[in-house]
């Protein structure tokens, strides 16, 4: 229990921070900009300026990145994004109407906000709804089912409305048009 605490301080942290910067319009990489170009600054000046003080130079540990780190990193990502790619493509084939209609309402949900934030606002967003969502769903499972259901149910009707009033005034079948040699 107290682990959990822990996370959830951590992420209503990051949260408020990252709030914080969109408010007073810092965006993530000006942020690491700047951070990186004071650091630079500080160890420039310092490194001067301990030879002008006749102090011997501070020892600073590099920072190294293994090699296969971002070679992993792309691994991770792509088989994630594979696995994104075939979880839509078997529920397009395969699915049950209302998993359909719940991952198209979820897609065009993270386009409506994406369009209205930067592409970190919107990674984040969906990182805090990763770990909120199911917890959030097995908590009140009931309701968001019964609402699902009642949302199904007027879905049919409404396209049962259609179907009589104008879909079924279509024709089907050939349209009579001959072919020439």
């Amino acid at each position: 229990m107290h682990e959990k605490k822990i996370v959830e301080d951590v992420i209503n942290e990051r949260f408020y921070s990252f709030m914080l910067f969109e408010w007073i319009n810092v965006h993530f990489l000006s942020l690491v900009c700047y951070r990186l170009l004071l650091g630079t600054i500080v160890q420039f000046v310092w490194s001067n300026a301990s030879g002008a003080l006749n102090r011997s130079q501070s020892g600073v540990p590099r920072l190294v990145l293994p090699k296969d780190f971002f070679a992993e990193v792309g691994v991770t990502i792509g088989t994630e994004v594979n696995r994104g790619l075939m979880f839509l493509q078997d529920l397009a084939c395969r699915g049950s109407l209302k998993q359909f209609l719940m991952a198209a309402i979820g897609l065009w949900l993270a386009a409506m906000i994406e369009s209205c934030c930067n592409f970190l606002t919107v990674l984040y967003i969906g990182f805090v709804g990763a770990h909120t969502m199911p917890v959030l769903y097995e908590k009140y499972e009931d309701e968001v089912d019964g609402f699902v259901d009642s949302l199904l149910m007027k879905f049919h009707s409404h396209y049962k409305k259609m179907d009589t009033g104008f879909l079924s005034r279509i024709p089907s079948g050939r349209f009579g048009f001959k072919k020439h040699d």
